[in-house]
């Protein structure tokens, strides 16, 4: 069988496939086209986020048996139509779901205790101790929205502190001894810290909005280690304005990667930066961070292991 990789990962992942006999082409600043003209020529194709893998595409994958991302989420690929062609989809949300957990909490300890703005200030000459006087996370209620590979990795973390964690899934059953699972009714009652751990669907596209945020009973925190298209960047800001969201971890955002330095580059031709990202690039209560949450050096290994496990209990 033959693989198409179009980006670096762990090198333990094609030496394991070499070791089960696959043919192993890395090309990793092949262009959209240039996959096209190749990809029937593969059996397998390897990816993280770097390509859309559409309907075109796929059209011309007459020989694909199957499409490996190494991450969590398969919103890069046209699932629909892949599943239409038995092409067999294969995602590892269980090789990061420990370093997103860690992540979240770090963010979450961060904004309650001012570490962000007290490091800044004090390498400044500035020694504020009132001004940044924070908040314990004992005693808070913490809510989860997903209750899948991370959202349970999260709930783990907080094990160890003296909150109550509550969990809302579409799906029923997922509750454990780290998350009681509840309706969205009672979860807008009673929490205190929101932190999302969704793929990115119809469903939960633009699900953290004006309407979302008015229906929490008590003012909030916020963490996003999910997709940043599921927060309304605008209704998020307004939020923070008005004293209804408290603070926010945000690990992605809705504008990421190419078109985020775009807007920051001074020779870009890109449109203006929205006043949104601007609010949200100054705001204190605000961290930020480049959708690193699941990119440790542990997880790399990891996800190329899931990878590799899966690729050989199917077709091996």
């Amino acid at each position: 069988m033959r693989i198409l990789h179009l980006e670096e990962n762990h090198p333990l992942l094609i030496r394991e496939l070499d070791a089960l006999g696959y043919r192993n082409d890395e090309e990793l600043e092949l262009s959209y086209d240039g996959i096209c003209e190749v990809i029937h020529e593969y059996d397998g194709l390897v990816i993280r986020s770097r390509i859309p893998i559409d309907q075109n595409l796929l059209e011309k994958a007459k020989n694909l048996k199957f499409i490996g991302r190494v991450g969590a989420g398969l919103e890069n690929i046209d699932v629909d139509f892949a599943n239409s062609q038995g092409i067999y989809l294969i995602a590892a949300p269980e090789g990061n779901r420990n370093a997103v957990a860690e992540h979240a909490l770090g963010m979450l300890l961060s904004i309650f205790n001012k570490l962000h703005t007290a490091d800044r200030e004090v390498r400044q000459g500035l020694w504020r101790r009132e001004a940044n006087r924070g908040v314990e996370l004992d005693g808070k209620v913490v809510g989860l929205i997903g209750y899948g590979n991370t959202g349970k990795a999260f709930a783990k973390k907080l094990s160890g502190f003296d909150t109550a964690v509550l969990c809302f899934d579409i799906l029923g059953g997922v509750g454990d001894g780290n998350a009681r699972q509840v309706g969205m009714l009672e979860f807008f009652q009673l929490v205190d810290v929101v932190s999302l751990h969704v793929p990115l669907t119809k469903l939960t596209n633009g699900m953290v909005n004006a309407e979302f945020i008015g229906k929490f009973q008590k003012s909030f925190w916020l963490l996003n280690t999910a997709r940043g298209k599921c927060v309304n960047t605008a209704d998020l800001v307004d939020g923070l304005r008005s004293g209804k969201i408290l603070g926010a971890g945000l690990d992605v955002l809705e504008y990421e990667a190419s078109s985020l330095l775009g807007l920051f580059d001074p020779g870009s031709d890109t449109q203006e930066i929205p006043e949104a990202l601007t609010y949200l690039r100054t705001a204190e209560n605000v961290i930020l961070s480049p959708h690193i949450a699941g990119w440790t050096v542990e997880s790399k290994e990891y996800l190329a292991k899931a990878i590799v496990g899966k690729i050989k209990a199917r077709f091996a």
